[in-house]
């Protein structure tokens, strides 16, 4: 059992979106008398190979493939984001975006306006870390959003979002 608690830091602004992304993998044995994968049994035990089979967020591998997250031009988004594990961590990454705000466990890495700014292309987390990004879109499209490890990426912790003009 796992899930996100988020613990907003003091002044956080309000964004025009705000969404959360809990990346975990699963293991899973062969399937039993059922006629397909769906149908196969959580395997403890292959944790220890290191080689999940689906990594996923919030619980369903590819399912922001499916049902985009959305934004609009201009609109400030805020992507929390949690490593659940129980091994893996996530290098989140949006493709064609970059985050002027970067938030890690507790901490902030980026902010705009402060000394030293510019941008991240990564939020990078541990297992069982978490924190947040903060980004515009200036151009309609849809956005690859995709856990950087791309072999976990494949394994299904990938997504999109759609930005409207």
């Amino acid at each position: 059992m796992f899930g996100a608690v988020v613990i907003d830091p003091p002044g956080l602004p309000e964004v025009d979106h705000e969404y959360l992304l809990v990346q975990n993998e699963t293991y899973l044995g062969p399937a039993g008398d059922s006629d397909g994968p769906a149908d196969a049994a959580v395997a403890p035990e292959n944790v220890a190979t290191g080689v999940p089979s689906l990594t996923m967020f919030n619980g369903h591998a590819t399912q922001y493939m499916h049902a985009p997250l959305a934004a609009q031009v201009g609109d400030r988004v805020r992507i929390w984001v949690l490593a659940a594990g129980p091994s893996k961590g996530v290098s989140f990454h949006v493709v064609g975006g970059q985050f002027d705000t970067v938030y890690k466990e507790g901490v902030y890495l980026l902010r705009p306006g402060e000394t030293g700014g510019g941008g991240a292309q990564v939020l990078d987390l541990a297992s069982a870390q978490g924190g947040f990004v903060e980004l515009e879109f200036s151009e309609p499209g849809t956005y690859p959003f995709v856990n950087h490890s791309l072999a976990e990426a494949e394994r299904g912790a990938k997504g999109l979002i759609r930005v409207s003009p």
